[in-house]
């Protein structure tokens, strides 16, 4: 087939990755057993959505690259469609498309038609705003008319696109979420969406997105298979290992290779067990493993939440005001009454107007030091002037706090007016910082390991705080963010964990009510007598008011 006008040029198979050209020149994709059993099995899976959180060099890409070669190969009538691949790097394509060409050559002389060499072109990719861009991007076409398109990069137009979409190492995309909230938008018109990756943190949108397809949020035409290093070794990956290379397979050199993978991690269980067991680490350079967290939640405790929409914010303020109140005396004061108003308070707020969960975390420190979060509240597009009165009022019914307000960005109004109105020495203005994180969050983080904190049980905030990682030595929290579990159209940024670290921090720089009593002025001192009140039998101290001794 000649290249199409928009063709940049032809890729020769010299510049395809090793690992394509290492593929024997003779190799018949279509023989009997040339997948092996978990390959066969995931590709023979039918689901709208299928994902399948895998090992290392386990062959799924591999697998997935013949399917959607027989895919794009087939006519419309046969289930033919056009197939989008979508990688975490240009190399991955043209990895992909290398393995589709090599594919594509046998089917298509057993089909006795024509396919394209690999070309490269320029797809253009149009943002919702309509601005243009040119995608590097590589295809080959088919005799059926379609067509399968490797893209070096995310299409902000994912949704613009129309066929079965491959997500590979989706874990490690610039923009997890963003790339499966768009994808899913292709099952509209019968697509298929396929997404692949290695682990890569708990705290990563690809794991969570695997844990709520098996949740059965997706419906039951969505699917989760795992695929582990040790389920490839029970295949007979070795075997192929050697077959590729050209070594001679014994059980013996078997368990030695074997070894040797495992071992090559050294003292990075961890890591070993992500990569090749598909287990996810607690993140990143994680900062709070799992234990401990879960550990620091005892018991169920309230999480209030306050999700408004955007049309609130345009009724009357009174109407605004009547509503929130309404929602203190049904929601909030029954937890107030509830609290142990002699404890010391350090109260954490970050604050929040549109995106992201607006936080306010009250700890109260123990006899024995510990620090105990009976509630936290969460606010979602509650105007300013309405988030003051839900705050002012849990400061009011505490009485004995300090607090510590985020006074970064939006919120720095609402630190001020709370300094105004309790007392500077009472709120802390918060500028947070990499230097601010760097002295106070390791402080948060010795807490969990302790165990000397106990907050509420809840998956959310669970989330929120092993998000924390460290950032160049810094424990804080990334600019990342993620869907909540209550509601999914709904973002969190570590919210949680960020307003329980402020709390921390004003439970450590309290500041201490106190008041005075004014010296008697008769020069005897107190005279340590008291006049009775016979009418009410109550004992009047009116040290203050003896006469001072006069002279003549």
């Amino acid at each position: 087939m000649s290249p199409l006008s928009s063709t940049v040029r032809t890729v020769d198979w010299d510049e395809l990755p090793p690992r394509v050209r290492q593929v024997p020149e003779g190799f018949n994709p279509l023989d009997e057993g040339v997948l092996m059993l978990h390959q066969r099995e995931f590709v023979s899976i039918k689901a709208s959505i299928k994902a399948c959180p895998k090992g290392r060099r386990t062959g799924i890409t591999f697998a997935v690259a013949l399917d959607k070669t027989l895919v794009a190969a087939a006519r419309k009538s046969a289930g033919g469609d056009n197939v989008f691949y979508i990688g975490d790097t240009k190399e991955k394509g043209l990895e992909f498309i290398g393995y589709c060409a090599k594919f594509a050559r046998v089917i298509v002389q057993a089909q006795g038609e024509g396919v394209s060499s690999i070309e490269e072109f320029l797809f253009e990719d149009q943002d919702e705003k309509g601005n243009t861009r040119n995608i590097n991007a590589f295809r080959i076409r088919f005799a059926s008319g379609f067509q399968i398109c490797a893209l070096s990069s995310r299409p902000a137009n994912i949704r613009g696109l129309q066929g079965h979409v491959v997500i590979d190492e989706a874990a490690f995309h610039p923009d997890v979420q963003g790339v499966l909230d768009a994808a899913t938008a292709l099952l509209i018109w019968g697509g298929q969406i396929t997404v692949i990756s290695s682990q890569n943190g708990k705290n990563n949108p690809f794991y969570q997105f695997c844990r709520d397809i098996e949740a059965g949020l997706y419906g039951s035409d969505a699917v989760v298979m795992t695929v582990t290093f040790d389920d490839a070794v029970a295949n007979g990956l070795y075997e192929r290992v050697c077959m590729m290379n050209g070594w001679v397979a014994s059980a013996e050199k078997k368990a030695e290779w074997y070894l040797r993978i495992r071992k090559g991690y050294g003292a990075r269980t961890a890591a070993m067990r992500e990569e090749l067991d598909a287990i996810p680490r607690d993140g990143n350079g994680v900062c709070l493993p799992s234990v401990w967290i879960e550990a620091a939640m005892p018991h169920e405790r309230p999480v209030l939440r306050l999700t408004l929409n955007d049309d609130f914010a345009r009724l009357p303020r009174d109407e605004r005001d009547s509503y929130v109140k309404d929602w203190i005396v049904t929601n909030l004061d029954p937890v107030l009454v509830t609290l142990d108003k002699g404890l010391r308070w350090g109260v954490g707020r970050d604050y929040a107007r549109h995106r992201d969960f607006s936080e306010v975390v009250p700890l109260g420190v123990t006899q024995t030091l510990r620090r105990v979060c009976p509630f936290a509240l969460e606010m979602h597009k509650v105007p300013g002037r309405q988030q003051e009165l839900i705050v002012w009022h849990i400061l009011s019914a505490l009485g004995n706090f300090t607090a510590a307000f985020d006074a970064t960005g939006s919120g720095e109004t609402e630190a001020e007016n709370a300094a105004d109105d309790f007392g500077a020495s009472r709120v802390h203005q918060v500028k947070l910082s990499r230097a601010w994180y760097g002295a106070w969050m390791p402080k948060l983080l010795k807490l969990f390991e302790d165990g000397m904190i106990d907050i509420p049980r809840d998956d959310n905030l669970a989330r929120d705080l092993r998000i924390i990682e460290e950032i160049d030595g810094i424990p804080m929290v990334p600019p990342l963010r993620t869907k909540d579990l209550k509601d999914a159209d709904l973002l969190r940024h570590g919210d949680f964990a960020v307003a329980l670290a402020l709390a921390h921090f004003a439970t450590l720089n309290y500041t201490f009510a106190f008041g005075w009593t004014a010296a008697p002025s008769h020069p005897r001192g107190y005279d340590n007598t008291r006049s009775t009140d016979a009418a009410s039998m109550r004992d009047t101290d009116d040290d203050m008011t003896l006469p001072e001794q006069s002279a003549w």
